[in-house]
């Protein structure tokens, strides 16, 4: 890989708040090192910005090691761009030629609206955790780690499940701004532990019932797992949608006992 910079052409997204009016603006990128991250380019336009007397372009990012889920960009229209199992943040301009033009733009979902740019309110995320609740397990002195026995498969399958980061690249990149794939995930990673089994009805029925007041149906067009920094399966999906019937059931039954 050779290490020339690159000179690129870039099409932002604009947007003074969620009330204004929208609008593409096209920056130059000259002298960009092919060892920086995509966030690190946008810091460089945005320090020429500066200089220039321009607004810089509003964007969010907080630990840019693909770990706390703040950043996420559609480019060139895929979410997090090319890399497959890659956050924006830990995207590299390696992954472009030099000449490229670059569409960057804001994730695109009806329960994200824009706050500025390219930054969106993922605040209905936080709506479908809330409505999990809490776990009653109590939370005194750490025990034994053999104490309660796990087994390795559910184990393994709620640590993937755990892996989900919250950036919002399944609504994103969904056809129909679905939020199956980070629900379930959420769901899932303490459905499958014995310390999440004493609200585990109550928990499906109600984060299940959040997540649809803001966001669209899955059919299963698998764009979510595809866009994925963290490839979550699709399996979980599987697991809430039977989850969510039982819970219906269940839920019903502990009702009718009081």
């Amino acid at each position: 890989m050779s290490s020339k910079s690159l000179n690129l052409t870039l099409k932002v997204w604009r947007q003074e708040g969620p009330d204004k009016p929208g609008r593409f603006e096209t920056y130059n990128a000259p002298d960009i090192s092919p060892d920086a991250s995509f966030l690190e380019m946008l810091d460089i336009i945005n320090e020429r910005l500066i200089n220039d007397g321009q607004e810089p372009i509003t964007f969010e990012s907080d630990c840019r090691e693909g770990i706390c889920g703040t950043c996420g960009l559609m480019i060139n229209g895929q979410a997090h761009g090319p890399e497959k199992g890659t956050a924006t943040c830990q995207l590299h301009m390696r992954k472009f030629e030099d000449g490229d033009h670059i569409t960057i733009e804001p994730w695109h979902a009806k329960a994200f609206p824009v706050i500025r740019d390219l930054a969106v309110d993922r605040s209905a995320l936080d709506e479908i955790i809330t409505a999990g609740g809490y776990i009653s397990v109590n939370s005194g002195a750490a025990p034994d780690a053999n104490l309660i026995p796990v087994p390795k498969e559910s184990a393994d399958a709620a640590f993937d499940a755990a892996a989900c980061i919250g950036c919002g690249a399944c609504v994103a990149a969904c056809p129909n701004s679905a939020a199956q794939l980070f629900t379930s995930a959420k769901i899932q990673h303490l459905n499958l532990l014995p310390q999440g089994q004493p609200e585990r009805w109550q928990r499906v029925e109600a984060m299940v019932e959040t997540m649809e007041e803001y966001f669209g149906s899955c059919t299963n067009h698998g764009e979510c797992y595809e866009a994925c920094p963290k490839e979550i399966s699709l399996d979980f999906i599987a697991y809430m949608n039977r989850d969510y019937v039982k819970s219906k059931i269940k839920n019903r039954k502990l009702a009718g006992q009081h």
